[in-house]
């Protein structure tokens, strides 16, 4: 018997089952930020009321406050990889995620990932700087260009000290999007899995490998004039740190 005949409807079952998974962590990802946001408001109003004068968001002193925001992030984490695996189904099915590019403002893609992001890293106390050229066009798929920039933020979070830069920039007819931190910088197993995954590397043998085989497949897919994206890990950078580099057409 072809072993492979029931292959297609297991695919289909397994990339429905994701779905529902991902629904159910967004859900809950959603309330975590919620608590959190109320944690927030309820520490700058009493510091308010206290000093009379505008605070940053401050971190509450509940002895909850630091497990939530650790949760916020694994779920983060776990709601990425699930959406990964939902777009890179489209290697052996249907695609959940079809390529859809489109001219968008590079100030409304930069602000869309710092909005997503804010929570969890008000909870974590890491600083966000962003730099972007206020009005340049890009033609690229924004959800999947969003969700890559929202993964290397999580993934940064995990390095940094207190602060991540999300830097776009045009350079030589290419748009060069980078997200840094000013942590110790990535270890060498690391720079070396993100130089050999666009040239087949196993992703499922590392814990950051789904990330990067993702961000290799949706760099891969922006193409213009023969030129395709690319992503690649580096060390230094203005913060010291590491730097995730996605760079397109």
């Amino acid at each position: 018997m072809d072993d492979q005949q029931g292959s297609p409807e297991l695919f289909v079952f397994l990339a429905s089952t994701v779905h529902d998974m991902k629904n159910s962590i967004s859900v809950l990802g959603g309330t975590l930020e919620n608590l959190l946001n109320q944690a927030n408001a309820q520490a700058n109003a009493q510091a308010n009321a206290q000093a009379n004068v505008p605070t940053a968001p401050l971190t509450p002193q509940d002895a909850s406050y630091p497990q939530l925001a650790h949760m916020l992030y694994q779920t983060r984490r776990l709601s990425d990889n699930l959406m990964q695996l939902l777009a890179l189904y489209k290697e052996v099915g249907k695609p959940t995620y079809p390529f859809e590019p489109n001219t968008v403002p590079v100030s409304e893609l930069v602000h869309q990932v710092a909005s997503q992001a804010r929570v969890l890293l008000e909870s974590k106390q890491v600083a966000l700087d962003i730099e972007f050229p206020p009005d340049l066009l890009w033609t690229l798929d924004e959800d999947l260009v969003i969700g890559v920039l929202a993964h290397a933020i999580n993934n940064a979070v995990r390095y940094t000290r207190d602060r991540i830069r999300l830097q776009v920039t045009e350079r030589d007819g290419m748009l060069e999007l980078r997200v840094e931190d000013n942590g110790m910088g990535f270890p060498p197993s690391m720079l070396e899995a993100g130089n050999a995954v666009g040239r087949g590397v196993n992703f499922l043998t590392n814990s950051s490998g789904l990330g990067l085989f993702f961000a290799s497949e949706v760099a891969k897919m922006h193409k213009r004039r023969q030129q395709a994206g690319s992503i690649r890990l580096e060390n230094g950078g203005p913060l010291g740190g590491g730097a995730f580099v996605l760079t397109l057409p």
